[in-house]
């Protein structure tokens, strides 16, 4: 068993203030038995990189490669919703609500527009001739993943979705002259589901617009392959992002009694990455020699002191 936790650990005041109540034993007694797996255990940078830690520790167990914000998800994700990437670029197309602000426009996540797919495919519907017309396929994959085809997708980098939603989308808008149409028909799109009817009647529902969209994941498809006991536990992600920390420790705790404990329990050999804003880390059961593993038994672990290094 591989458990893959993204969003193990925040950076802002308030979430480190949640972070500081968190009791997790589960995981105090896996670090007290574990040991980093090998030179490329840790993986760090910033956060301010394209690609967060999970998306590029992900990238790596499955086989994907690419620089930061260069990771063909768009490809992957495509072929997993049954749409064949053959031979071309594509770039994820993520519908979304931008909210302004009183000084800046931020990015809900597209999980809470709650799109079925009836409207989805009818929004997508209005903005495909705008793309269209510039050489673009369209294919619709999924309510908040659509995409889009072509050779100017090959080595476009572009934000994660999970970078920028609940901040300011200015900072990680896709810079340089390849992205300058890209740019030109996002804010065409955003004019086209200004005046959409559906959007009126999910503003009377309560429900945020669907005023713009997000391009992330740009490149061409890529042999892949999902390694046999890999888990990936997101359910710190929502609240994570939404900054709703009482719910993310709850979360954590739960998660802690139950996939954590699972890890623990698969024996020699089980993987535990640890995904925060800037760094992943992951621990082996069984690594290093006999001698570490076992000074490594009687150390108090403290896993809040390593959850704030990520």
């Amino acid at each position: 068993m591989h458990l893959l936790i993204p969003f193990a650990a925040p950076l802002s005041d308030a979430g480190r203030q949640a972070l500081g109540t968190l009791a997790l034993p589960q995981l105090a007694a896996w670090l007290a038995a574990a040991a980093p797996a090998g030179d490329a255990a840790r993986d760090e940078a910033d956060e301010l990189s394209l690609s967060p830690p999970h998306e590029r520790a992900l990238a790596r167990l499955v086989g994907l490669a690419g620089g930061d914000g260069a990771l063909p998800w768009a490809a992957w994700q495509a072929a997993h919703d049954g749409v064949d990437p053959a031979d071309r670029a594509w770039a994820l197309l993520t519908p979304a609500h931008w909210h302004l602000g009183t000084d800046q426009l931020t990015m809900r996540d597209p999980l809470d527009l709650q799109l079925d797919e009836a409207g989805s495919r009818a929004l997508l519907d209005a903005v495909r001739d705008l793309f269209e017309t510039e050489g673009y396929a369209v294919v619709w994959g999924a309510p908040t993943r659509w995409y889009l085809a072509h050779g100017s997708l090959a080595d476009l980098r572009s934000a994660s979705p999970d970078r920028v939603i609940g901040r300011n989308v200015d900072r990680w808008l896709p810079p340089g002259a390849d992205a300058r149409q890209l740019r030109r028909l996002q804010n065409e799109v955003q004019m086209r589901l200004h005046e959409h009817p559906l959007n009126a009647a999910r503003e009377v529902q309560g429900l945020p617009v669907v005023n713009s969209v997000w391009i992330s994941g740009c490149g061409a498809a890529q042999p892949s392959r999902w390694p046999a006991g890999l888990v990936v536990d997101d359910r710190l992600r929502r609240p994570a992002l939404a900054e709703d920390w009482d719910a993310w420790a709850a979360a954590w705790q739960a998660l802690d009694a139950d996939a954590v404990a699972r890890v623990r329990g698969a024996g020699e050999g089980a993987a535990l990455t640890l995904c925060g804003e800037r760094a992943a880390l992951t621990l082996r059961a069984g690594a290093g020699s006999a001698w570490q593993r076992l000074r490594a038994r009687w150390r108090r672990a403290d896993p809040r002191a390593l959850l704030e290094t990520l």
